[in-house]
């Protein structure tokens, strides 16, 4: 069979590379890291470790259908998963906080009602019914589907501004609404702490709730439909698992090797070149690795046409933000009692999505106690001993360029307001701190978000087939986007295109 190389290591290109390589292909992964598994981090230091990347899983049902088929051992016999429950809790502006089981409806419904106020689940209740309309009309095409040529369409957003019927406003409807999120939110829920809950979704994501199309409301659909879920270990036994899979198949793997060149042969792709000089032929290339940087690789010929989804070039211009994450060691047992993941929202909700999309590329300061997340698994994995506990804080902020993050004192200033706001989440954190690591946003850029449809296709992902035959884009800046299902999916839809040729629609 045909020889493929794969460009990096990432969640999506190791999905692509375990596929391919079952489907009898010969696959060498070349990462110019000393590691795998891309976004999915991990950091350790004293018996205490960290997720520096994704901390939960959603739709796990990609991830049991990939190990699946690529061996006979499912998914939960190579990592121990469990449901998060309760699935978060939320700490508003007000001090009023609401605990929200998983994957279950009637129980957040009666949780809304009970913390925010008789109704409040019935609206939030109606929300979801719509969002379910936009996630049935959206599944395929921009999660298990290649990029349609026609994408236009997806640019239409789907989510019901009123009762209707049909794919994306077609067939009998008014048409379809291009509200912003923000707006829905506005509309549809009214009470700002409800607000606040439906666009810290988009916010964990990368996106401004301002700009983001109506049909974001998906995002909080899978995780209340779905479940949230967690890796015993970390979220990095994860991607320890799908390397062992890779390596398991015959997959080749190249640490400390990066692809400077893509080299091509009679107009098609047909292998790479890497910065020590050395080459590799093969039939296919599957570049895991930034759009932007991938067209450096291609020496000028252009991945995408005029007509295809295109990559912005500059991160101001992608509409995301970037991840801001603070590890913490603390000192006393984790109690009994303690929720796994909760959301502490920001006090000026405004001025934090101001500090990270602002209106353009100019300096501005980091938001003052911003929306953040925090962790506390029940992992044994993650501490010394009972007497100690790992916590995790996260918060979408700027990108590098308005912010300069490489300066120490705006970095720790950043910390130090984070660590202040997850003190509504645990209380007497601060005495508890016996050291913490900060992860800068300069070191891992952008967040990519899951695409998108409506906003005219703003928020759609390059596709993965590209201008130059052989060549194939993966990962979480290419269709369908970012975020560890639809990086599972990037692969699927990329070894699908290798394996039944560049016609192949979809698996039905």
């Amino acid at each position: 069979m045909a020889g493929i190389a794969v460009i990096g290591a990432g969640m999506g290109a190791m999905a692509a590379a375990a596929r391919l390589a079952v489907a009898g292909h010969r696959v060498a992964v070349f990462e110019r890291g000393a590691t795998y598994g891309g976004a999915v981090g991990r950091f350790e230091r004293d018996g205490f470790a960290f997720d520096t990347g994704p901390g939960l899983l959603h739709l796990p049902a990609v991830h049991r259908d990939l190990f699946l088929k690529t061996g006979r051992e499912p998914l939960e016999s190579c990592v121990e998963l469990t449901q998060v429950d309760p699935a978060s809790r939320h700490v508003f502006a007000d001090g009023t906080a609401a605990t929200l089981p998983n994957a279950s409806r009637a129980g957040v419904l009666a949780a809304l009602d009970e913390a925010l106020g008789a109704g409040s689940g019935e609206r939030w209740s109606d929300l979801m019914v719509r969002a379910r309309e936009a996630w049935d009309a959206t599944r395929r095409p921009l999660l298990e589907e290649p990029l349609w040529a026609n994408w236009h369409v997806l640019g239409r957003d789907p989510y019901p501004a009123v009762r209707r019927r049909g794919l994306f406003g077609l067939g009998g409807g008014k048409g379809p609404t291009t509200a912003t999120l923000a707006e829905v939110a506005r509309r549809e829920l009214a009470d700002p702490r409800l607000i606040a809950l439906l666009e810290s979704h988009a916010l964990a994501y990368g996106f401004d709730p301002r700009t983001a199309p109506a049909s974001a409301t998906v995002l909080p659909y899978m995780e209340q439909t779905f479940g949230s879920w967690y890796v015993a270990g970390g979220m990095r036994a994860l991607a320890d698992a799908l390397y062992a899979r890779c390596r398991a198949r015959k997959v080749e793997f190249a640490f400390d090797a990066e692809v400077t060149r893509i080299v091509e042969k009679d107009g098609r792709a047909a292998g790479v070149e890497l910065a020590d000089g050395r080459g590799a032929e093969a039939e296919f290339v599957v570049a895991g690795v930034d759009p932007v940087r991938l067209a450096d690789l291609c020496a000028g010929r252009a991945p995408w046409g005029d007509g295809d989804v295109r990559p912005a070039p500059e991160p101001g211009d992608r509409g995301v933000g970037a991840r801001l994450t603070v590890c913490l060691a603390l000192r006393g047992a984790r109690p009994a009692d303690a929720v796994h993941r909760t959301v502490v929202h920001a006090a000026d909700r405004a001025a934090e999505l101001a500090g990270v999309f602002g209106d353009g590329p100019a300096p501005r300061d980091p938001c003052a106690r911003p929306t953040v997340t925090v962790l506390r698994p029940d992992d044994p994995a993650t501490r010394p001993d009972d007497a100690h506990e790992a916590v995790t804080l996260t918060a979408t902020v700027a990108p590098h360029g308005p912010v300069d993050w490489r300066d120490p004192a705006v970095l720790e200033r950043a910390a130090d307001e984070l660590v202040a706001s997850a003190e509504a989440a645990v209380p007497g954190l601060r005495e508890r701190v016996l050291w913490r690591e900060v992860r800068s946003p300069a070191d891992g850029g952008p967040v990519p978000g899951p695409a998108l449809a409506g906003r005219a296709g703003r928020f759609l992902r390059p596709g993965n087939r590209t201008r130059i035959p052989g060549l194939y884009a993966v990962g979480g800046w290419s269709h369908p986007g970012g975020g560890l299902a639809h990086a599972g999916m990037s692969g699927a839809i990329v070894a699908g295109l290798i394996v039944n040729g560049d016609d192949w629609h979809g698996s039905e």
